[in-house]
């Protein structure tokens, strides 16, 4: 039975993109929700990405919330072949809180060497999900936060792990030029399909935040 509680944050326009088709993505929702975003951070043990995130973004993924939390989330990025550059911020403010780079192969001794924490989790080419989660409730950790990309959250989906969906909406529209916000699910049917319960709706601005928890039937 799965201990950890996983959310996915989703923050897109009214047509469920994240970015327009060159990346650009900042910024799509407004301060306000970017400011809920960082109390549900605080509020986390953990924060993931996907490596893709941290080399368009760049992002620190800290809790910056006012006052600061008493204890930064730890910082986990899905890094199966260990591509997390040493001069990404997330390496550079190791010394902020914990960072966590999750490969499926050997190696990553310069990411271990830069005061990041590699787990080794898969079987060389891709990193085991559940693996993942087994090693991340070993370590003590409860809740995590999912922030992107779009390839990591259908991943977790498809593997029935996520818990809530958090989705923050904008009234702006992208098109099907832009990022979708998740990735390919490989449904053949729509009895395949997960449900989703609505539990609350709150106007953040002109933003929208819709919380989903999974559906029992």
């Amino acid at each position: 039975m799965k201990n950890l509680r996983i959310t996915l944050k989703i923050a897109s326009s009214l047509d469920g993109r994240i970015a327009l088709s060159d990346g650009t993505s900042q910024w799509i929702t407004s301060s306000d929700s970017r400011a809920r975003g960082h109390r549900m951070r605080a509020e986390n043990d953990a924060i993931m990405v996907g490596v893709g995130t941290v080399l368009a973004d760049d992002p620190l993924l800290t809790a910056r919330t006012v006052p600061l939390p008493a204890r930064q989330p730890v910082r986990i990025v899905a890094d199966s072949q260990g591509r997390m550059p040493l001069s990404s911020r997330l390496v550079q403010s190791a010394d902020l809180g914990r960072v966590v780079a999750v490969t499926s192969r050997e190696g990553s001794d310069t990411l271990a060497g830069a005061g990041v924490d590699v787990w080794r989790c898969g079987n060389g080419v891709r990193m085991d999900i559940r693996e993942f989660v087994r090693r991340a409730e070993a370590e003590g950790l409860r809740t995590l936060l999912i922030e992107g990309g779009s390839t990591l959250a259908a991943s977790f989906i498809r593997a029935g792990l996520v818990d809530e969906i958090a989705w923050f909406r904008a009234p702006i529209l992208i098109g099907g030029e832009g990022l979708p916000a998740l990735g390919a699910l490989g449904l053949s049917d729509l009895k395949s399909a997960t449900r989703w319960r609505p539990v609350a709706t709150e106007r953040i601005g002109d933003d929208v935040l819709d919380t989903y928890v999974r559906s029992e039937q």
